[in-house]
């Protein structure tokens, strides 16, 4: 079976799953891109212009990250676009058990994909594929290796739109992410 079928089946999987939808609302998010992407971006979870259409960072946030990907020389055909947890909460912030459980169909995902560099976009990302609580605002722009895997760590798009700090860190962070797809290629 080929990436892309592995990858739908994953999704078929989310749709199906009742511990993925209960306490929320709209249809999935799996997540959307190349299913050979290099780099992945993962945020928290679908807001609700994305639970709505089941596509994934569609939202202001979203129009944010693409246009920064775009910015930083990387063709969004070439990437893959999602989170861990795949529907709206009905209480809009994850809860752990939300994150926890989103994390297998998550880490299925990215076995798939096998991604050079995932991006983390924010705390609920990070705590998903960390298993830590990490302050990205504080650790942003840094590197870590874990499991053959390499993470970036940033802050979500939503932060950059509600504080100016967090937007000049987002830009800078994608200035230096830029710098480091190069080094992978």
């Amino acid at each position: 079976m080929d990436k892309q079928l592995k990858l739908l089946a994953i999704a078929k999987q989310i749709e199906k799953c009742q511990l993925c939808i209960k306490d929320k609302i709209g249809k999935a998010v799996p997540g959307e891109g190349n299913s050979d992407a290099e780099i992945v971006f993962i945020g928290e979870a679908p807001g609700k212009t994305e639970s709505l259409t089941g596509r994934p960072f569609i939202g202001r946030s979203g129009k944010l990250l693409r246009k920064l990907i775009e910015q930083a020389g990387i063709d969004e055909e070439s990437v893959y676009i999602t989170s861990p947890v795949k529907y709206l909460p009905k209480y809009i912030t994850p809860k752990p058990q939300d994150i926890a459980h989103g994390r297998i169909h998550l880490n299925a995902q990215l076995d798939v994909i096998s991604p050079k560099i995932i991006v983390m976009l924010g705390n609920v990302a990070a705590f998903a594929l960390l298993n830590e609580k990490i302050m990205t605002s504080k650790r942003h722009g840094e590197i870590v290796k874990r499991d053959e895997r390499h993470y970036f760590i940033t802050v979500h798009p939503a932060a950059a739109l509600r504080f100016t700090k967090m937007r000049e860190i987002l830009l800078s962070d994608f200035k230096k992410l830029k710098k480091i797809v190069k080094l992978y290629n």
